[in-house]
């Protein structure tokens, strides 16, 4: 089966979970909202996923955001999401406030490590394989939040040349100077003030800004 978008996918292994929680008696809750995307802090943050509580949500929904940079191999994608996803299910299950104490482990549906940063164990991996097999492929690939960006680059500031017209002597020196205290002086005594560039329309000036 094919999933729509990366949502659907998201829904349909939560679904594919919701017995493993029912049987653990920590049935999840009816409104969850699931989706790739940036955790709070963004993408210079650490957190790999997020659960937010429900009564910050103005139709109490607990809102898990799982970040979309995650997995440089593909095939270890949707196990590694999934694990995630449970993970903050997890949370929405027993409670926010519970944090990643007893009741968040014994939920914790085969995830080992550290509460506070679990993995897929053995136990998830096989409970969650004919899950992921009937959801069909996720279909998301990894955003590269390392690469090239498309956005403007900033412009570095311009620095215009100055010469001495006597000896040849040249500095460089930004636009806001040369406006705001004019030609620097050669240090050659008796040289004067030096020759700059002509100082050219705004788009040359020091702005520009990441779209």
């Amino acid at each position: 089966m094919t999933q729509d978008n990366r949502e659907s996918w998201l829904n349909r292994v939560a679904a594919g979970v919701a017995p493993l929680f029912k049987g653990l008696d920590a049935p999840l809750p009816d409104r969850v909202r699931v989706a790739i995307g940036f955790t709070s802090r963004g993408a210079k943050g650490k957190a790999i996923g997020e659960c937010w509580d429900n009564r910050l949500s103005a139709d109490g929904h607990f809102e898990i955001f799982i970040r979309p940079d995650l997995a440089h191999a593909p095939d270890a994608m949707p196990a590694q999401i999934a694990a995630i996803l449970a993970h903050e299910l997890v949370h929405a299950a027993v409670g926010i406030s519970a944090g990643h104490g007893k009741a968040f482990k014994r939920v914790a549906l085969g995830l080992v490590g550290p509460m506070r940063a679990t993995i897929p164990g053995e136990a998830f991996l096989a409970a969650i394989a004919p899950i992921l097999a009937d959801v069909g492929p996720l279909p998301h690939a990894r955003l590269d939040t390392d690469g090239e960006s498309t956005a403007p680059k900033k412009q570095k500031t311009r620095m215009l040349k100055c010469e001495c017209a006597t000896c040849g002597y040249t500095v460089r020196t930004a636009r806001k100077w040369l406006e705001q205290a004019g030609a620097p002086l050669c240090p050659i005594e008796n040289h004067g003030q030096m020759s700059h560039e002509p100082l050219d329309d705004d788009s040359e000036n020091e702005g520009g800004e990441d779209g």
